[in-house]
């Protein structure tokens, strides 16, 4: 007999599996869902005020930047994840990511706000075509992978990307509201 505890073993039934995949398809959906309400609303704006500052420093085309940046980022982290690493964004790590945010914003703040939509969606499913090739074992899997004590893994990592995603879409809509 062992002497794991029962309660500390990852269940490996046929239900246990189905939740899981019901979990990270839900996930997928809902990044999905929300990156379309992004680029719906994003589409509403007038060309004056693709530039104009609404949120700190940035404009709509400053966060398309930002959102494309992290979208590049987590492909990376995933499959850094993958290989029991810390992603190499946390090398970064300052309140709210300011100085990550910075360099993203200025490596991919290019052209048009059409330009940066369609850098966008193609970014974004780049990593949804990446997500959906993870078996499901491995999506909440513990890698080992650590940042000052937090547990890093994929599930996390793209719950934080959807997180992040919701916060925008309501400071878009906000100032799309102010705008009328």
């Amino acid at each position: 007999m062992s002497n794991t505890p029962v309660s500390a073993k990852k269940s490996k039934r046929p239900s246990s599996v189905i939740k899981a995949q019901l979990k990270k398809d839900e996930l997928i959906a809902d990044l999905i869902k929300t990156r379309r309400k992004i680029i719906d609303i994003t589409s509403s704006f007038s060309p004056t005020e693709h530039d104009q500052v609404f949120l700190g420093i940035w404009s709509i085309k400053d966060l398309l930047a930002h959102l494309i940046g992290w979208l590049e980022t987590n492909r990376k982290a995933v499959k850094a994840i993958r290989a029991g690493k810390l992603p190499e964004f946390y090398a970064y790590k300052d309140r709210d990511w300011q100085t990550y945010n910075a360099l993203l914003v200025s490596k991919y703040k290019r052209g048009s706000l059409p330009k940066l939509t369609s850098t966008m969606q193609i970014s974004h499913q780049k990593l949804i075509d990446l997500i959906q090739t993870i078996p499901i074992e491995e999506f909440e899997q513990d890698k080992g992978v650590r940042y000052k004590g937090y547990k890093v893994t994929i599930a996390r990592l793209l719950q934080a990307e959807l997180k992040d995603e919701k916060v925008h879409y309501t400071q878009i809509e906000m100032f799309r509201n102010q705008a009328k």
